[in-house]
């Protein structure tokens, strides 16, 4: 299963997507009166004098009850490697959810951009986001391309 490339793409679109979760997307701190703004997949968090103040769940939770589905269809896809066609087919619905979660990402933060105005970031969660999605897609690339091998060994037979 490990020598496989594709295993360790799901394994790294898994991982990201974990990580992801606990990293925030969109950051900014207002120099003025030290407060920070944080935008993570669960929650938004205003944090005055290293106190939190104020935090926000809907409809941010959105973002990680999305990223806890794609990385367990990815963890579903990596342990269906006895079936090269559902593998592909989880794959194309997981990137369909990783193009929601980046689209809500964005959405999002440019929400806090306009709310906020102060120099801001992309953070973390958005660049993990990002590999797990590229993962995934070469993941369903050499997933087809044995798919194609085994088909072709077995026409030559």
């Amino acid at each position: 299963m490990w020598q496989r490339v594709q295993t360790i793409f799901l394994a790294i679109t898994f991982g990201s997507l974990v990580l992801a979760i606990f990293f925030p997307i969109w950051s900014t701190t207002d120099l003025a009166t030290g407060s920070s703004y944080r935008l993570y997949p669960i929650y938004f968090m205003i944090k005055q004098n290293n106190v939190i103040t104020s935090s926000v769940y809907i409809p941010y939770c959105i973002v990680a009850s999305l990223m806890v589905a794609a990385a367990t269809i990815s963890f579903m896809e990596l342990r269906r490697f006895d079936n090269r066609m559902l593998q592909v087919k989880l794959g194309v619905l997981n990137s369909l959810i990783l193009m929601i979660i980046m689209i809500l990402c964005v959405v999002f933060s440019n929400q806090m951009a306009k709310a906020y105005h102060f120099p801001w970031k992309y953070d973390y969660s958005l660049y993990l986001t990002f590999v797990a999605v590229a993962c995934n897609w070469l993941a369903i690339r050499f997933i087809k391309r044995d798919e194609k091998l085994v088909k072709d060994s077995d026409r030559i037979r």
